[in-house]
């Protein structure tokens, strides 16, 4: 709760490691879908990671900023973001 919640409700959504996505990657897939929550593919090789680690370019460090890796990958930068409601 350092900032304002974005349009989701959500606090404090950047920084630190490469967030997991649900979406299977493809690098064109936005130019087919809608740039408001697209869904991305139904399949795949490489789950989509967004955001950035501590070390990232500062262009790299927000939430559009998408990448790629196997799902199967395990590091220190990358991880996921737990959002539950506030009573």
């Amino acid at each position: 709760g350092s900032y304002l919640p974005n349009q989701w409700g959500l606090y404090d959504m950047h920084g630190n490691v490469w967030e997991w996505c649900l979406d299977w990657w493809d690098g064109n897939a936005y130019s087919a879908q809608p740039v408001t929550d697209p869904t991305g593919d139904g399949a795949g090789t490489k789950r989509v990671v967004r955001g950035s680690k501590h070390n990232s370019y500062a262009g790299d460090s927000r939430s559009a900023f998408r990448d790629n890796e196997l799902p199967n990958l395990s590091s220190s930068a990358l991880g996921l973001r737990l959002a539950w409601p506030t009573p």
